[in-house]
């Protein structure tokens, strides 16, 4: 099951957690939370698979926070 590791309000945040998690060597999966239909505004949503969760989060907290 994939789980939500990280939420922001920016595409180009999003895709620099993926990169980070996929130089990593995780699976990662972003998904676009927008009840607007505009891209310009909404959430994305970083996923990783269940297993992964805690080593993303921990990179995380590592390199971005």
């Amino acid at each position: 099951m994939w789980m939500v590791v990280y939420v922001t309000q920016s595409k180009e945040a999003a895709e620099k957690i993926r990169t980070l998690l996929q130089e990593a060597g995780l699976p990662v999966k972003i998904r676009s939370v927008n009840q607007s239909g505009n891209d310009q505004f909404g959430c994305y949503e970083v996923l990783v698979p269940e297993a992964e969760l805690s080593e993303a989060h921990n990179l995380i907290i590592d390199k971005v926070l």
